[in-house]
């Protein structure tokens, strides 16, 4: 079994080791004392004769710009040879790496490698992505249990996602889903094994209609370790009239904001949003794309029928 040292983004505490005695612990005692130089040397050598952990700290280093200059593609080298060795924490960050700089397809293969080995990151990444058909096949039973794993594991990003699925879907495919988070984690080692799910609840915390997801590409990648709240909601686009109401309908939920903008720009020109405007209302990891005002409920549902989109009225008071 290989013993795995990795370097992360935060604060350590000191400890000290010879530097001779070249191994991965060495170099994370540099690190530790803040000798990045070090730490880059010692690694250096043992990722080239393929040492795994070697090779992700060292892509750390580069990623960082500690030791090294900042160099995303040295990075990305280095963490594409440990992840080929099928190093996890590797896999999870080539994957975010690639997603941030908008090759999604291959980022979406590393989250998904790391997420069948349980990775909470990327469980909620790829599985939000399985959710909405985001660069995969949507399959909505199989994205929830991915984000059911990664909740289960306490991750708390998960946590807030698995609560506005919940608010989305059946409890039929809550329990699907459910049934296959657990017969995937049946097979791991002991404390994988003994994560607890939350049971579905018998009703939804919220009833709803079934939402349609749409399928455009995101203008900017899923980031669960550093999300940032998504921006205060904002009108898309200026009406050609004044309309006011205290209803609106909900097109769709996302887990990009650049979806949500899409959709809404492709359905602007509908003469049954003539006068409205866009509202993208982040609830946990998803964006919700409402679109208003209309003076009604029946207003509200006449436009949803007039668009033939999968929507439903929403009150706003």
């Amino acid at each position: 079994m290989i013993h795995r040292y990795l370097v992360a983004a935060a604060i350590f505490g000191a400890a000290a080791s010879p530097l001779s005695a070249q191994s991965v612990k060495a170099g994370i005692d540099a690190w530790q004392r803040a000798d990045y130089s070090a730490a880059v040397a010692i690694w250096r050598p043992l990722a080239e004769k393929g040492d795994a952990d070697a090779a992700f700290n060292l892509g750390q280093a580069y990623r960082l710009g500690r030791g090294v200059p900042t160099n995303l593609a040295a990075a990305k080298a280095w963490f594409e040879r440990a992840a080929n060795q099928g190093h996890v924490d590797a896999q999870t960050t080539l994957g975010l790496l690639l997603f941030q700089n908008g090759d999604q397809a291959a980022g979406l293969k590393w989250l998904k490698a790391a997420a069948e080995q349980g990775e909470p990151r990327a469980l909620l990444v790829y599985g939000t992505a399985l959710f909405n058909g985001d660069g995969v096949t949507q399959d909505q039973v199989l994205g929830y249990a991915y984000v059911s794993w990664a909740a289960a594991q306490g991750l708390a990003p998960a946590k807030k996602t698995l609560g506005e699925l919940d608010k989305l879907m059946s409890v039929a495919d809550r329990k699907k889903g459910l049934a296959i988070a657990m017969s995937k984690v049946k097979g791991m080692s002991a404390p994988t094994s003994k994560l607890k799910f939350r049971p579905p609840a018998a009703k939804s915390a919220k009833p709803t209609k079934p939402v349609q997801v749409a399928t455009a590409k995101p203008a900017k990648p899923v980031q669960v370790a550093t999300a940032k709240p998504a921006p205060a909601p904002a009108p898309a686009a200026t009406p050609p009239a004044a309309v006011s109401g205290a209803w609106r309908i909900q097109l769709g939920a996302f887990s990009q904001r650049g979806s949500a903008q899409a959709l809404f720009r492709k359905l602007s020109d509908r003469s049954a949003l003539a006068g409205r405007q866009a509202y993208y209302i982040p609830v946990g990891a998803i964006t919700r794309l409402q679109v208003g005002p209309f003076a009604s409920r029946a207003a509200a549902q006449a436009a949803c029928d007039a668009l033939k989109q999968a929507c439903f009225p929403v009150a706003t008071k």
